[in-house]
């Protein structure tokens, strides 16, 4: 009576008794029926993508206020230049430093201690146990796998004594045998010399172990020692201060010097307040609130369409009558385009346009700092912590103005989706109750239809009796 379908992944009844294409008809009113549905999909679609914007512009703004709060701390400004009168000479500054100079002369590197052991193919003992002892008289006593030299390698870099051995090849002995020396080097500085005795920590102190870099064949190539260098040489005041390394630390406060090699008398290390670099640290914040300005407008700005009819249709931007957006963007922008006593935004190199945005030109800056230093780095700061608390006012993690924002569209957005989902389940039951309705339509149809061809074969039966 009836044929059964599949359309769209439902069921599809069509009728053969009522020539109607169910299946359409059925697929026609639930299209009408979902409608809501539908709408409501399109609406979180829209809001899960303003979800997405917010989250982008709020990490932004939460870069912005980290950098902005480092940028107003005590010290953040104290960036410093280093020069040297001469090339064997570098330096560097941090924040703890100030501007000056001091001259030395480098008389000494540091070096660490580099010896070879006498050639041999093995170990006379199995296993051989052997002592290091450092400068202090420490002893560190270490045994080896075998009496292979490549494991009494191994067992000397084991130890972590201080000293680094590596095997090297030495020839042959009479009988064609390899011949190995064993190179020892240690770091650089004169506490970290060394010597290698053949035998225990015991007989070490006994005095009965051998001293395996005194014996013929072996020798040192580099002693241990300290850099060393000259204060105020030829003066009264005279003085000779060393290193374990080639770097001199804190020998001004926050000023390390390093040497590469000797100097050819006395070499001058200046020190000087760097307006660039602080210009250029500044720059970068105002970078990062350029952007955030410039991400603003775009998804804030309104466009037009025009049709194929002349007719014009205008379309906001994803930001488009934000309030919290306008009002993080309004905030951040007077935290910096506001004067700061009688210094104002133009003498820190800020421009603002007359389209609303701003520029920065570092050179301004860098001359503002070397004519007023102190009062210009004090403005530079203050501004620095205003972007600072607007910045935190709208990204931070719990009390955000934007966060909140976020927040409560998420939660929309997961009611939404509990709508979309109950919406399923109302429209499933509702083509499930059509499809019924409609197969009982068919059999009712049906039924009629044979009740009318036993009537009409009955009448006809009569009529043909009544001819005779």
């Amino acid at each position: 009576m009836s044929s059964v379908g599949s359309t769209g992944g439902s069921i599809g009844i069509d009728g053969l008794v009522s020539g109607l294409d169910t299946t359409s008809l059925i697929n026609s009113l639930m299209s009408a029926e979902a409608a809501p549905q539908t709408q409501l999909k399109s609406q979180l679609s829209s809001l899960q993508s303003t979800i997405s914007a917010l989250q982008s512009l709020n990490t932004s703004v939460k870069g912005i206020a980290d950098a902005a709060s480092a940028l107003s701390k005590p010290g953040a400004l104290n960036l410093f230049s280093t020069s040297s009168t001469q090339s064997a000479l570098t330096a560097s500054a941090d924040a703890t430093a100030a501007a000056g100079s001091i001259s030395l002369q480098v008389t000494q590197l540091a070096a660490g201690q580099v010896s070879v052991t006498a050639p041999r193919s093995s170990w006379a003992t199995n296993p051989p146990v052997l002592t290091i002892v450092g400068s202090d008289g420490t002893q560190h006593e270490v045994t080896a796998a075998s009496a292979s030299i490549a494991d009494v390698v191994g067992a000397i870099n084991g130890a972590k004594a201080g000293v680094t051995a590596v095997q090297v090849a030495a020839g042959t002995a009479s009988d064609g045998t390899t011949l190995y020396r064993i190179q020892l080097t240690s770091d650089t500085g004169a506490k970290n010399a060394f010597s290698l005795y053949d035998g225990s920590a015991a007989s070490v102190t006994a005095g009965t172990a051998t001293n395996l870099l005194t014996q013929p064949g072996a020798a040192t190539i580099s002693q241990a020692q300290d850099a060393k260098a000259v204060l105020w040489g030829g003066s009264g005041a005279e003085q000779t201060i060393t290193s374990t390394t080639n770097t001199f630390t804190d020998l001004m406060p926050g000023v390390d010097i390093t040497a590469t090699a000797v100097t050819s008398g006395a070499a001058t290390v200046s020190v000087a307040r760097s307006n660039d670099q602080i210009a250029a640290k500044f720059g970068s914040l105002l970078s990062s609130l350029s952007s955030v300005f410039s991400t603003i407008a775009s998804k804030s700005a309104v466009t037009t369409t025009t049709a194929s009819d002349s007719t014009t249709a205008a379309s906001g931007g994803i930001f488009t009558g934000d309030s919290t957006v306008r009002a993080a963007n309004d905030s951040l922008f007077q935290a910096l385009a506001y004067p700061v006593g009688s210094v104002s935004p133009s003498q820190l190199g800020i421009s603002i346009n007359q389209d609303g945005t701003f520029s920065f030109d570092a050179s301004t800056l860098s001359a503002a700092l070397a004519a007023d230093p102190d009062g210009v780095s004090t403005a530079m700061q203050t501004v620095a912590g205003r972007i600072a608390a607007s910045a935190t006012a709208a990204s931070d993690p719990y009390t955000g103005t934007i966060t909140a924002s976020i927040t409560g569209d998420q939660s929309t957005a997961q009611q939404m989706t509990d709508s979309i989902s109950a919406w399923d389940l109302r429209l499933t039951a509702r083509r499930s109750t059509l499809e019924t309705t409609y197969a009982a339509l068919e059999t009712q149809l049906s039924a009629m239809k044979s009740q009318s061809s036993w009537l009409a074969s009955q009448i006809s039966g009569l009529s043909t009796g009544s001819s005779k």
